[in-house]
Formats: C-alpha cells, structure tokens, sequence
C-alpha cells in the first residue's frame, strides 16, 4: 500500500477539485482498488490542531512512511525568504515542504502553481512565489535544479490549470503499483504519456489553421475559424491531450462549451475560448491574458478590422475552388 500526503501552498484549491471529481480511476477506486492510502489531504484529512501536526512531523522525521508528497500551489517565500507570508501548522509552509520533501520516496507537483509558479510568480510576484523545481522555464524553484527524491526522480510536474482529473489519478496509480519506470518526463518533468503531443491534436478548429482562416470574434461556434490568429490561442505549440482526454468526456476550451477554469463544469462561455499555454510554463509569462508572443489579443487592442476579414473570406474562397476541383463532374 502506497502512502500519500497532500498538502497545499498558495493555491486556489482548483487541482483539488479536479482531483476529488477524477473519473477513471475515481478517488474511491484509488482507495479500495489500488490501496492508496492517503495520510491527510486538506479537504480528507479528519485530523484538525496538534494530531494533524503529529503526522506531518513523523512523516517529515521518518517515524511514519511516507511514499509519495503530493504539493499543491506555489511554495511562498516572502516576505524577505521568511516564507512567512504562508503560515501552516504553526510555522512557514516552506519548512514543512523542505523536510517533506526531503523525506519522501517521490515527489509529485501538481497544477501550474506548483510546477513553476503560476500566475502568482508573475511580475510583480509580491509573494515571491515559486514553483518545486522550475520558476517559470527556469529549473531551480524552491527545492533547487539539482533536487532528487529518495527514489532518485526529480520533481514529477503534473501541470494545468487545474490539471485534468485523469492525468493526476493515473499517474498516482502508476507510482503507488510500482510502475515509477514506466513514467518517462520530457524537459519539464513532465510525463510524456500526457505532454508529448500538441493540444491542438484534436481541436475541432484545426482545418481553420491550415488554412489561416480566422474567427473575429468570441461565440462564433466552432466552424467559423482558428483561433490562433486574432485571439493569440496557444494550441498549436502548446503540449498536453486537453482535446484527446476532454474535460467530463465531451469538451475542452476550443469546443463549443469552454471549461470553467476553477470548477471544470461545462458550462456555456458564449462560445469557445483560445488555450493559454500553462501546461508549458508559457501562459503567464508573454502578457496578462495569456496570448502568444506577437499576436494582438482583443481584450488588449480590440480585433483588426477590414484587412483580416479580407483575407479570411480570400481564403475561404480558395479552399471552396480546391474543394469543387477535386470533387468530380457528373
């Protein structure tokens, strides 16, 4: 029986929620079927004061096994490296995730905060918010470039934002039945099983790229054209399967009903929304709405007008004459 303990930094709970509404494997399945034994969690751990304080110290001093740390959110440093900006069981958040980490067999950060900072590492960062083992694409983080765990992996980074259920419960599982060998990482540290393809394999809109039509505006359904040109959406250079795996099984933030970012619910948003490129360390990093390095985003500039139009109708023109080409005469 594997054992795991969760804990949170500064995070909005978000990979939590996704975690807890996991589909295959479910939370319970995890439990009963794969023997994972999870020491405390934040939303699970019925131990409250000094007995949730007994476990974080035996599991940090070694008197109780711990064999996977599961960190949530960024590690919070400030003010001055206090980490005093974070205070959890009675001292800073950033001392209990050193000895935990430390002590643990592997290491797991899940979600963009964790993995390298998030939108709380962003310019100003007042916080001074990190990530495990990568600040934004930098590798060093809090635990440093050169940390490895007890089993001799890095940090594994589970991004997203939050990251998909699927994601996070399978790999637990391959960790907890001893299949750490089968988890390759890429660059980032990142399982390639789940980052190794582009999110745009998949997208409904990826016929619209080939040919540089773009849409020109939110809630134009799915058929009108690519959202990479106007709107700045990182699919195509973006690596995870959010239009492989979908969200609830039907949807993802190119589809016709985006995903709340928070709860992951389908919910209409007037119409698809264009990837923001967290899953590799990109996002926060070119400007607030997330955009693609050198696209105008609307929310920004406002669309361009006339000459795209032009040339999205142009297009559209041409790839209906090549379509009445091929097709033959009767």
């Amino acid at each position: 029986m594997a054992s795991v303990l969760w804990l949170h930094g500064g995070a909005c709970s978000g990979n939590t929620m996704s975690f807890l509404n996991a589909d295959e494997p479910n939370v319970v399945d995890l439990i009963v079927d794969f023997g994972l034994d999870i020491i405390w969690h934040p939303s699970l751990g019925m131990e409250l004061g000094d007995n949730a304080q007994k476990i974080f110290r035996d599991c940090a001093s070694g008197a109780r096994e711990m064999d996977i740390f599961v960190f949530e959110g960024t590690v919070i440093e400030g003010p001055n490296g206090t980490g005093r900006y974070n205070i959890f069981a009675d001292r800073p958040m950033k001392e209990w995730v050193e000895e935990l980490a430390a002590a643990a067999s592997i290491v797991v950060a899940i979600g963009d905060c964790a993995c390298w900072g998030g939108i709380p590492a962003a310019e100003p960062n007042p916080t001074s918010s990190t990530g495990l083992q990568f600040h934004k694409r930098s590798k060093g983080g809090f635990l440093g470039p050169d940390f490895v765990s007890k089993a001799g992996l890095p940090v594994i980074n589970i991004p997203g934002c939050p990251a998909h259920p699927d994601w996070i419960t399978q790999i637990l599982v391959a960790l907890a039945t001893g299949r750490t060998s089968d988890i390759a990482l890429d660059d980032l540290h990142r399982p390639q099983t789940f980052f190794k393809t582009f999110t745009q394999t998949g997208c409904t809109r990826v016929q619209f790229f080939e040919y540089k039509q773009s849409t020109l505006s939110f809630g134009e359904g799915t058929r009108t054209g690519c959202l990479f040109y106007e709107f700045g959406c990182r699919g195509p250079m973006t690596h995870s399967p959010c239009n492989r795996i979908l969200w609830n099984r039907q949807s993802s933030k190119t589809r016709r009903h985006a995903v709340h970012r928070v709860h992951r619910t389908r919910v209409p948003l007037h119409g698809p929304r264009p990837r923001n490129g967290v899953q590799d360390a990109e996002g926060e990093r070119d400007h607030p709405q997330g955009g693609a390095r050198g696209h105008r985003s609307p929310h920004l500039h406002g669309p361009r007008r006339g000459g795209t139009r032009r040339r999205a109708g142009l297009v559209q023109r041409r790839h209906v004459r090549r379509l009445s080409r091929r097709s033959p005469r009767a």
